[in-house]
């Protein structure tokens, strides 16, 4: 009879989330526990591990597997003007006050492999801001990194994208913005010029400088509310004053300490404003 894996309990994951912080710096105690337990359970289901103790030594001795871990425990799903009714909104309310700044700071913070990086870089271009325009893009996760700044996107997505640019009010033709090479797409230099990647952990580094746009979104679902607590005062401290903040559909500020020192843009795609 084969012998079944155990599930991982919280005081497994305790000590799990103990491990990483001392040995690679990793400091993952304030996201979500019922998040992380489903997503330890797949890496170590995807390694066909059968205990938690099995995980424990796997990180503990090998770099590369705590690699591919990272990989598999953070957050990657995005693409290209991903909820089209948000980039509209930009479009309409955040980018022709975006304008009155002789330059343009912006902050894409978990940024993923880019896709929402390259899709705001678009949105400027089209507004003819592009070019005064700093993005930093950060993320926890190193490998994301390497992959966004290369700029390939899969070509088999770029219908999909199409369709969401054209949702978002985009009205060019969107193969005009990048390159098909075998089967990759690769999204135009100059879209690619003024973006600044780079690691930045959210729960353990501080703010870097002053922007007039802070794009977080779908990042907070994953932390618990001090840390979203923490994370929103970060933003906070890092826009000037009546810079913009833009959360995910499903996250909000109302729980946050700072709620009242922003007021809704647009309620229905979560932008806010940081009031004078």
């Amino acid at each position: 009879m084969p012998h079944r894996k155990s599930e991982i309990t919280e005081q497994e994951l305790n000590d799990l989330l103990s491990l990483i912080k001392q040995v690679y710096g990793y400091d993952f105690t304030g996201y979500s526990k019922a998040s992380l337990l489903r997503r330890f359970q797949k890496v170590m289901d995807d390694a066909k591990m059968k205990t938690a103790y099995d995980l424990r030594f796997y990180l503990t001795n090998d770099r590369k597997h705590f690699d591919w871990f990272l990989q598999t425990v953070t957050v990657n799903v995005t693409e290209m003007f991903r909820d089209p009714g948000f980039y509209k909104a930009v479009r309409e309310k955040v980018i022709q006050r975006l304008a009155t700044y002789p330059i343009i700071k912006i902050w894409h913070a978990g940024c993923s492999t880019g896709e929402e990086v390259f899709s705001m870089a678009i949105l400027l271009h089209e507004a003819g801001l592009l070019e005064r325009t700093k993005i930093y893009a950060t993320d926890i996760n190193p490998a994301n990194l390497e992959k966004a700044k290369k700029g390939i996107m899969p070509l088999q997505q770029m219908k999909d994208y199409t369709f969401n640019y054209q949702q978002s009010g985009g009205n060019r033709d969107f193969a005009d913005y990048y390159t098909a090479r075998y089967n990759g797409a690769l999204i135009r230099k100059e879209l690619r010029d003024n973006i600044v990647f780079a690691q930045h952990n959210l729960v353990t580094d501080g703010m870097f400088n002053e922007f007039q746009l802070i794009c977080c979104r779908n990042v907070l679902i994953y932390f618990e509310k001090e840390l979203q607590n923490r994370v929103i005062s970060l933003f906070e401290e890092s826009l000037s004053s009546l810079g913009y903040l833009a959360l995910g559909i499903k996250e909000s500020l109302l729980f946050t300490e700072v709620r009242n020192k922003f007021e809704p843009v647009d309620l229905k795609n979560k932008i806010f404003r940081k009031k004078q």
